[in-house]
């Protein structure tokens, strides 16, 4: 930290190119994706912050979310509404709507709604590169609250070589239990 304000660097210029984002989670134009049971509607893209993070408002169902996996990428939730358990390098760590929960990159995690009811949690992942990912994974549903398409078992079939075969361009390894 510098000894005198005249030491410290000048801010750097504006970025006139950039424009401001302002997403409502409910608008139409913003893309909800249907991913195993689960509504992910994305809200800052990569494109929207020149890479340097997305957001990423989810929708869990009861007993929801993604199996085991690590990724190089900062993951930080804010828990809106609900119950959702964290488990991190094995031991698990119960969150409720008000916490906030960072995990490392690299580290295995996974979680999962503990709760009766739907949980509601902002994901925040820097850099960017997760929205991506998710994309390229999900089906579009309609709207934030509209429940995904249930999978049978020819399609979870299709879905696990797919979403495996892009994990690794998007940074995220999928592993066994967490």
């Amino acid at each position: 930290m510098p000894d005198h304000p005249s030491q410290c660097p000048p801010i750097p210029a504006d970025y006139p190119s950039r424009a401001l984002t302002l997403a409502q989670p409910d608008a139409a134009n913003l893309p909800h994706i249907g991913l195993v049971g689960d509504t992910y509607t994305i809200t800052a893209s990569g494109a929207d912050t020149g890479g340097r993070f997305c957001v990423i408002d989810m929708l869990v169902s009861p007993g929801g979310g993604p199996g085991p996996h690590r990724h190089d990428f900062e993951e930080t939730f804010l828990l809106l509404e609900g119950e959702i358990d964290f488990t991190f390098r094995r031991q698990k760590y119960p969150g409720r709507a008000g916490a906030t929960v960072n995990v490392p990159s690299n580290a295995p995690h996974q979680f999962c709604n503990a709760g009766s009811q739907p949980a509601r949690t902002i994901c925040i992942c820097a850099p960017a590169g997760n929205d991506q990912f998710f994309l390229k994974v999900g089906t579009p549903v309609p709207t934030r609250a509209t429940a995904p398409p249930k999978l049978n078992q020819s399609e979870m079939a299709e879905f696990l070589p797919k979403a495996k075969g892009l994990a690794r361009e998007y940074r995220t390894g999928l592993q066994g239990p967490s």
